[in-house]
This record gives structure tokens, C-alpha cells and sequence, in this order.
């Protein structure tokens, strides 16, 4: 091969040096044009060939996989892996809108999917059709599964377990036969203490003899002067053997205790006490709580959350008396200035003292309110959370914006509560409740009690009363260990096998599991 160059520098003649007439002469302006139009195009190829690269990196590892990816971009064709998803995106949007046949037989598993399709031969259609049909089955049966689940555990939350039910009857066949467990709570020469201001009263109303244990126990055992303390704890009548029982067998000196029966107080009579007669004469509310809890329900319109919560309003205790007489107090308890309310569900972590201290500004309750505060779950219930504001008569009197407030840890000022009209307001809205057949609201007691205590609540620093312990299990474990009192309420109680494990320790922590009937009757064993 030899390149000669002419002397005028017009032309190139590359020849074979056999072979003379094979010489072929190419111009310098020729050249340089293909010269030039070389570089202004391999730019533009260099930077489509770094492009193909980057898009297919994993999976193009060859000059031979890259040329078939740039070869048609560069030919102007489309890629075969870009029509193939085009055509399947086509598909998916057809099937999505297209009706699932009647009586269509579907896979129970993609494993059994992929034979039937290579068996059956299946277009890509129908391929996606089966799919599609399969996952909302699965969807549906997911969904059916989370509400029979929240149906279980309703129940279980509204059962009482063998262990408690066990320890009620043992006490209750005690106080029949052991004298001491009848003897007189508290003693007589204790007696003036049940009215007397200089002590700290406490009033607890419950038929769980386990759970109101916890509640004095912990009070007790929290207070640095527990010869201050007079616990009056208020039963039902089935309950009432058993209760006395237990606190005249466990004594909690220098503490006080009184035991007494709902039917051991003079003042609670229907005339005095209409939400009785109401909810006994009331066929609907007996069926709203105690009927079946799906029947008539739509659950292809709802949420677990809100199925959850309707359910929850649906607990028989919320047609109990023990569960409406907090609103008693002032009657039921004459001689007193200024009490503690506390639920069942709570226990107390830190001397309660210093609340008799709180000044309420002339206010009747001191309560924690629930709008505002880290755990956005619990702290966040304003009125639209308990009121159905479709009402008109609810959308013209409250406010669906106003903060709401919390039950179960409250300072009660008695003289200040005397001077109201809160039992005649309460028991007003509860019957315009049920006249509406329970349309303003369906959650329990505190509904009422937030419009009858309108205008007269003190809010407390929320550090003395931490909720939520029943249905959040995500709760702080260092911010219960600051509360004063921590309240379980939800429903998973630490004392149901549905509570939540972790939790559960701040409880069992005052359960005398050395006690003879708590050891015979295996509480949460």
C-alpha cells in the first residue's frame, strides 16, 4: 500500500504496489469535507450511546446488546420492549374498566396463575383480566378479615375474663361465710372521716374488683401522706359482697376505705335519676347496645378505623348507672367541698395532694384537655370527633372546633357544682338524644357531659393525666413514666389478654399476685 500526494497538495492516490491500476484518488476537498461532517457528527452519537448505556446498564453488557438498542433509535425505528409495554399498558387500561365475568374460576396462588396460563394458553388479556380479578379478591378478603377481626376483639373487650369472673364469686361465697370480711368499712371510730374537708377524697365507681385494687392500691402507695387519703368507692349491687370483701380483707391503712352499693344510697331514685327509666323504657337503645353490631352495617362504605370506633360506642357500659354517676356526686356525696374523680382503668403514679391545691378560678372541673399535645392520636379531639354536626340541632348550639376535654382523672369543686344547672343539662340533652334515636351522638357519657360542664372546666397541666393507654400502642414509654395518672382507656385493658404487652407492666405492677385469691383464681396467668 502506498499514499502519494500530489505536488500541488489537490489530490491523494493510494495504490497497492502490485497493483497500479487499482489506485484510486480521492481530492483534499473531499477529505476535509468528510473530515468535517465526522465531527459534528460524533458528538451527537457519542452522546446517544452514553444515554442507551446509563438506561440499560443492568442489562447491556455487550457491543452486540448495545448496537441492537441504538440501532434503531438511529434508524428512526421504535424499540420492541417499548411497543411490548405500550401494548400492556393498552391491555392493563382496557381490563381495569372492563366487567370480571360471572362464575370466572380464580387461581388461589401466582404459583397456580402461571400454570393455568401456560396450560390455558392465556392472551395477555386474559392474563391480566384473571389477575386483576384475583387481587381484588384478595383484597376483599383482607378487608373481611380486619372487621371480623375488630368484631372479635370487641367482644373480648366487652367479656369479662374467667379470672375476674372467678375472683367476684370466691369473695362474693367469703363474705357469706367469713365475718371479717363483712366487718364494717371503715371502722366506727373512723367514720367522721368520710366527711370530713381536711382529708383528700377520692371516689371510684366500678364492678371490677381487680381493677379498683389497682386504682387504690396505686393511689396508696403514690401519696406521701396516705393517712390523708379516703377512698369511697361506689358498686354495684351484685358486686357489693365481693368489693367489701376484698378491701376488708386487704387493708390499706392508714388509708380509708368505703365500700357501698348503688342501692345503699337513699337519693338515687327514678325521680331523681331519669336517664334509669329512660334507658330501661328505651327499646332501641337496649337493641343498639346488646343487638347484633354488623347487622344493617355497610362495610364496603367504611374504614377499620371508623368500624372500630362505632363498635367501641357500642359497649354495653355506656347504659350502665355506675357509668352515668359521676354526674350524681354532689347529691350522693352532700357533705363534701371538693373531690378526685377517678376511672377504673387508671393508675397513679405520683402523690394526687397538690390537686386539692389547684385554685379552679370558680370553675367546677379540672380536667386535661385532649386538642393539643405530642401524641397527634389521642391529642387531637375537638367536638366534630364526638358530635354528629349533620345535626341541625347540634351544628346551631356547638361548636365543631371547640378543644374537648377528658373523663376519668377530674377535680370535682362540690360547693361550686351545687350552684349549677350541669345534672339538669345533662339529663335534658341525654333525652334529646334519645329522642332523636341516638342520631347527635353515639360514644357514651362523655358527649353530654361535654355540654353540660360548657363554661365550667379548669384545664390542668396535661402532665397529670396521660390517656390513650388502651388503643395506642405506640405511646411514649418515658412520657408514661412522667404522668401522674396513665389511663387505659380504649380497649384493650391491661387486664384482658387484647392489652398491649408493653404496657401492661405500669398495671400488674400493683396486683398482689401474693394474694390467695388471686393466685387460686390465675389472674393473667
Amino acid at each position: 500500500m502506498q499514499l502519494h500526494i500530489s505536488p500541488s497538495m489537490r489530490s491523494i492516490t493510494i495504490s497497492s504496489s502490485s497493483k497500479v491500476a487499482s489506485a484510486r484518488h480521492i481530492s483534499y476537498r473531499t477529505l476535509f469535507h468528510t473530515i468535517l461532517i465526522l465531527a459534528f457528527l460524533l458528538p451527537f452519537v457519542f452522546i446517544l450511546t452514553a444515554l442507551v448505556t446509563l438506561e440499560g446498564a443492568n442489562k447491556c453488557s455487550s457491543i452486540d446488546c448495545l448496537g441492537r438498542r441504538l440501532g434503531p433509535r438511529l434508524l428512526g425505528r421504535v424499540d420492541d420492549s417499548e411497543r411490548l409495554a405500550r401494548d400492556f399498558y393498552k391491555i392493563l387500561n382496557e381490563v381495569s374498566t372492563q366487567d370480571i365475568p360471572d362464575g370466572l374460576k380464580l387461581p388461589d396462588s401466582f404459583h397456580h396463575l402461571v400454570s393455568d396460563t401456560k396450560n390455558n394458553r392465556y392472551d395477555p388479556k386474559t392474563f391480566a383480566l384473571v389477575l386483576r380479578a384475583m387481587m381484588e379478591k384478595f383484597e376483599r378478603d383482607i378487608r373481611e378479615t380486619k372487621f371480623a377481626e375488630l368484631t372479635n376483639k370487641h367482644f373480648a373487650a366487652s367479656s369479662i375474663p374467667k379470672g375476674i369472673h372467678c375472683l367476684s364469686l370466691r369473695l362474693t361465697d367469703e363474705y357469706s361465710s367469713n365475718a371479717h370480711a363483712r366487718r364494717q368499712l371503715p371502722s366506727p371510730e373512723r367514720l367522721p372521716r368520710l366527711s370530713d374537708n381536711a382529708h383528700h377524697h377520692f371516689i371510684l365507681s366500678t364492678d371490677n374488683i381487680l381493677a379498683a385494687s389497682v386504682v387504690v392500691s396505686s393511689a396508696v402507695q403514690s401519696s406521701s401522706k396516705p393517712e390523708k387519703i379516703v377512698f369511697h368507692v361506689i358498686t354495684d349491687k351484685k358486686t357489693y359482697a365481693g368489693m367489701h370483701s376484698w378491701f376488708a380483707l386487704n387493708s390499706l391503712e392508714p388509708a380509708i376505705v368505703e365500700v357501698k352499693g348503688v342501692h345503699q344510697f337513699d337519693w338515687l331514685t327514678r325521680e331523681n335519676v331519669p336517664v334509669l327509666e329512660a334507658v330501661e323504657s328505651h327499646n332501641g337503645l337496649m337493641n343498639y347496645y346488646h343487638g347484633s353490631h354488623v347487622a344493617g352495617a355497610n362495610l364496603s362504605e367504611t374504614t377499620p378505623r371508623r368500624f372500630a370506633s362505632k363498635l367501641q360506642s357500642r359497649s354495653p357500659k355506656y347504659i350502665s348507672l355506675l357509668n352515668h354517676l359521676r354526674i350524681y356526686i354532689p347529691e350522693l356525696f352532700p357533705n363534701l367541698d371538693k373531690v378526685v374523680f377517678l376511672d377504673d382503668d387508671v393508675v397513679v403514679q405520683r402523690d394526687l395532694a397538690p390537686l386539692w391545691d389547684v385554685d379552679l378560678g370558680g370553675k367546677v372541673n379540672g380536667a386535661v384537655e385532649t386538642c393539643r399535645g405530642e401524641d397527634e392520636r389521642v391529642m387531637s379531639k375537638r367536638l366534630r370527633n364526638y358530635f354528629n354536626f349533620s345535626h341541625p340541632y347540634i351544628a346551631k348550639h356547638l361548636n365543631p372546633e371547640e378543644c374537648a376535654w377528658a373523663y376519668g382523672m377530674n377535680v370535682f369543686d362540690l360547693k361550686a357544682w351545687r350552684k349549677t344547672n350541669i345534672r339538669e343539662t345533662y339529663h335534658f340533652w341525654l333525652k334529646e338524644n334519645l329522642k332523636s334515636n341516638l342520631t347527635m351522638w353515639k360514644l357514651g357519657t362523655l358527649p353530654p357531659a361535654l355540654i353540660a360542664f360548657k363554661g365550667h372546666v379548669h384545664i390542668i397541666d396535661s402532665s397529670w393525666h396521660m390517656l390513650g393507654l388502651g388503643y395506642q400502642n405506640q405511646t411514649n414509654i418515658e412520657s408514661i413514666r412522667k404522668a401522674a395518672v396513665v389511663h387505659y382507656n380504649g380497649q384493650s385493658k391491661p387486664w384482658l389478654e387484647i392489652g398491649f404487652e408493653h404496657l401492661r407492666p405500669f398495671w400488674t405492677k400493683y396486683v398482689n399476685y401474693s394474694n390467695d385469691f388471686i393466685k387460686n383464681c390465675h389472674i393473667l396467668e
